[in-house]
């Protein structure tokens, strides 16, 4: 018995969110008395692998084919299984990312195993996972008992706690066979220097309230903050930002430790994807915007002047 972290990188980097789930793999294996792996799959990582044991990895293994370059499902699954196959752990957990789930699912169908999808928490109930995932955008906290053989865990970017356990980790090479694809990468795309919206620790989102896409008060205030610039699916639908900014139900599930509101009413679809923001600051001249039933503070104003106040007081307060 033992607990495998599948672990996600970009161009050779490792993501927030695998130290997450490595973090939290450490704690559900420290509670069942067993080892943590990691399971690296690229091409040309064995380098960039090492990295993980300070995060709690007793082993490594990194499965490392020119095929793996980018990530591809067929492929991915396939290779993962083969892995899961070998190591046979109790536990699977991986990061909720958009390539976390499309993994996630598509190896609890190849493998038939009980899979908690988006969890905020997990912990060990007699040798099986309990995990905690928000239902109905968030109104309600479901616990979903986890049974058989792996048991499958995708945790929600930024909620988990990440926490460094140095190991002396073994890193260990394994054969790989990524079987015949059906999908073939054709191009990736991607924004230089841009903050990644699912793992930002700040956020400031604008929304209808701007009346129009400029949008350089936000993107300052972001950058004072040192944060990544989202949108509401209205200001989306108007074509004033990218669908990428769009946070939502049908957009993004973000988890910042601060969230700012601005110019947005706060549609029951936008709450889903940011009601579990740590911190909710709004910032709207509507005192009866629905926002504020969620903001733990609100500020009644135009967002025109107020936000480029906060822009110049954090400023300030950064020297």
């Amino acid at each position: 018995m033992s607990v495998l972290a599948i672990a996600e990188h970009r161009d050779g980097h490792f993501r927030k969110v695998t130290y997450e789930a490595l973090s939290e793999g450490r704690r559900i294996a420290d509670g069942m008395g067993t080892d943590l792996a990691a399971l690296v799959m690229g091409s040309g990582v064995e380098t960039a692998a090492g990295e993980l044991g300070k995060y709690g990895a007793d082993r490594i293994i990194v499965a490392d084919h020119p095929r793996l370059a980018e990530y591809l499902t067929d492929a991915y699954t396939t290779v993962a299984a083969g892995v899961i196959g070998e190591v046979d752990p109790q536990v699977v957990i991986m990061g909720a990312s958009t390539q976390g789930k499309d993994l996630a699912a598509r190896l609890a169908a190849r493998l038939n195993a009980g899979l908690a999808m988006d969890c905020v928490a997990v912990r060990v109930d007699d040798g099986n996972i309990v995990a905690t995932r928000p239902l109905y955008g968030g109104k309600v906290l479901a616990e979903v008992a986890l049974s058989g053989k792996p048991q499958i865990v995708a945790t929600r970017p930024n909620a988990i706690s990440i926490a460094e356990s140095a190991k002396a980790a073994a890193i260990e090479k394994t054969a790989v066979d990524p079987g015949e694809n059906r999908l073939q990468f054709v191009e990736k795309t991607l924004e230089i220097e841009k903050v990644e919206l699912t793992e930002a620790d700040i956020i400031v989102s604008g929304g209808r309230g701007m009346g129009g896409s400029d949008y350089s008060l936000i993107e300052a205030l972001a950058a004072a903050l040192g944060g990544a610039v989202g949108a509401s699916r209205s200001a989306v639908d108007e074509g004033w930002r990218p669908h990428s900014d769009q946070v939502g139900q049908t957009g993004k599930v973000v988890s910042p430790n601060l969230y700012i509101a601005c110019g947005i009413s706060g549609a029951i679809q936008h709450l889903a994807g940011m009601s579990s923001s740590k911190v909710i600051v709004a910032v709207n001249k509507d005192a009866e915007a629905p926002i504020f039933s969620k903001a733990d503070y609100g500020v009644v104003g135009d967002l025109f002047e107020i936000v480029p106040l906060i822009t110049e007081e954090v400023k300030k307060a950064k020297g």
